[in-house]
């Protein structure tokens, strides 16, 4: 019981907003969204977060995840090298990779900090060449190095993905707190569901189109008053 609890807080911890990681400078095109009048109320932020997440994270961000956890737990630091590699190339803007990068480094010099990732660290440290992970690979990674069971993961990865996002929303639109709540509990639906749909989608079927979202993330990059990075 002991060892569960410690694992689902573990899990808890990695989906913190007090996790020094730069999460919170960023809302991955959603503000650009606002700006645009495509997101204007408590609805329309609901629908933007929630179809990000099953047609985007869903099919391709979480089936990598997924690619990233399983070479982790099978000590194959090149396949999660590669894996990494892919995550990278997928992201159509400059400031979706400065997100990436950023806060995949910031999350990876916490690893020492995390007794369970040591063999995991040396590992990364006898590879011949440094791995600058990506946020999706390095909390994929921390997860597997902690065994932090896939699902869970999973969902605590999400979770934290989800709150930024509807703090953004919360901040930008802007909306009262009761709001944000609410399309939490919206999302919380959701969730399971695109779990269930990453977990069954092969790794050579993987793909997404969301070519709204890389739009609003082109046009961010050149928004002339923001809040946030993306």
């Amino acid at each position: 019981m002991q060892n569960n609890s410690l694992v689902t807080l573990a899990a808890l911890h990695l989906a913190s907003p007090a996790l020094p990681i730069g999460g919170f400078a960023y809302s991955q095109g959603l503000e650009q969204a606002i700006e645009d009048r495509l997101v204007h109320d408590a609805q329309t932020a609901q629908i933007w977060i929630h179809d990000i997440l099953m047609f985007s994270l869903a099919k391709q961000e979480l089936v990598l995840w997924i690619g990233a956890h399983d070479a982790v737990s099978a000590d194959d630091i090149q396949a999660l090298d590669r894996i990494n590699t892919e995550i990278l190339s997928l992201r159509e803007t400059r400031e979706f990779r400065l997100e990436s990068t950023q806060m995949g480094q910031s999350l990876a010099k916490l690893f020492p900090q995390w007794p369970e990732a040591q063999h995991f660290i040396q590992q990364l440290k006898a590879y011949p060449k440094t791995i600058a992970l990506t946020y999706t690979a390095a909390f994929a990674a921390i997860c597997a190095a902690s065994k932090i069971p896939l699902e869970l993961g999973l969902t605590s990865y999400l979770w934290g993905w989800a709150e930024n996002q509807v703090v953004a929303a919360v901040k930008q639109i802007p909306l009262g707190q009761s709001a944000g709540q609410a399309i939490l509990h919206e999302l919380k639906k959701s969730i399971p569901e695109a779990i269930a749909i990453a977990c069954n989608t092969p790794a050579d079927e993987l793909g997404s189109a969301a070519i709204g979202l890389a739009i609003s993330s082109a046009r961010h990059e050149n928004q002339y008053s923001r809040l946030f990075r993306s």
